[in-house]
């Protein structure tokens, strides 16, 4: 009979595309992942790999096998859900990725109540960006993802997901304490058109929302510095070594030196759950969201 595992093993890699992809989706080493798959040909007589390069490539067999491997593993999923379901308990493994701001602000809260509510339910939580977290929902990496957009750059969500917003997060201005704007009330991002920008780093979703939103504005902004963490950026500005938008979900103590402004058309982060539909019954899925809901209120309040 085949093993479970080793056709989750399959299916990784050929969503992932290689060895390393597969052990990053899984969780493992790719000496893990390779042990798999030698045992997975044995059982089954024959190769599923080929050299590739210096990769690998799936064989005809290994196709075939990874197709009926998907329809198996959907399958074992939505047993899962209607096992679950039925139960009407919130229990088992439930994986559950975030972006940066919202694992420090946001989950912390929401994972400590789901420890004393659901007790048997054990919860993983990974940071990681936007669009990694839902392309890993999608793939089953993922039950459950918090994702953000912005109010003028929406994040591009595939179909065969459900998703439920947990609150809108205010972004202002962040600048040194001597900074000619700091006095002020509100202030407009083209007032910053000569000042120098902390930004996060190229490729990340809050950047590229920063350039479409400073470019629609006339501003072809002066990247100083680029740092991920919050906390970095501020201390950046707190030295006068430039301005950033600093939302405040997550955003902490503000540095003695450094003023935070509010913009004066708000400008805002929506905050939102996102998940698999298939699994909408299963009530591990019903009972982050409300902690995550709840969470989020407590944030907004």
């Amino acid at each position: 009979m085949l093993n479970l595992e080793r056709l989750r093993t399959l299916d990784a890699l050929a969503r992932h595309g290689s060895v390393s992809g597969a052990a990053e989706g899984l969780h493992v080493t790719t000496s893990a992942v390779s042990q798999q798959m030698a045992k997975l040909e044995r059982e089954v007589g024959q190769p599923l790999l080929a050299k590739n390069g210096r990769g690998v490539r799936l064989t005809d067999a290994g196709r075939l096998l990874a197709d009926h491997a998907a329809r198996i593993l959907s399958q074992v999923e939505l047993a899962q859900s209607d096992i679950e379901a039925q139960s009407g308990r919130a229990v088992g493994d439930l994986a559950v990725a975030a972006f940066p701001t919202a694992a420090r602000g946001l989950l912390p809260s929401a994972l400590a109540a789901l420890r004393v509510e659901h007790p048997q339910l054990r919860v993983q939580m990974r940071e990681m960006e936007p669009a990694d977290s839902v392309r890993g929902v999608v793939r089953g990496d993922f039950d459950l993802a918090v994702v953000l957009d912005w109010y003028n750059r929406p994040l591009p969500l595939p179909e065969g997901l459900a998703k439920q917003e947990l609150l809108h997060d205010p972004a202002d201005v962040a600048m040194h304490v001597d900074h000619p704007l700091a006095g002020r009330t509100t202030v407009d991002l083209e007032e910053f058109a000569d000042d120098d920008w902390v930004t996060w780093a190229e490729g990340e979703f809050c950047h590229e929302w920063l350039m479409f939103t400073l470019r629609g504005k006339g501003v072809e902004p002066r990247i100083a510095h680029v740092a991920e963490e919050q906390a970095t950026q501020l201390a950046l500005i707190a030295e006068g070594l430039g301005v950033c938008v600093a939302p405040r979900l997550g955003r902490g103590p503000v540095p003695e030196r450094v003023r935070v402004v509010p913009v004066r058309h708000a400008m805002r982060r929506h905050v939102y759950a996102v998940w698999r539909a298939d699994a909408d019954r299963r009530p591990s899925i019903r009972a982050a969201v409300d902690a995550l809901g709840a969470a989020g209120a407590a944030v907004v309040g």
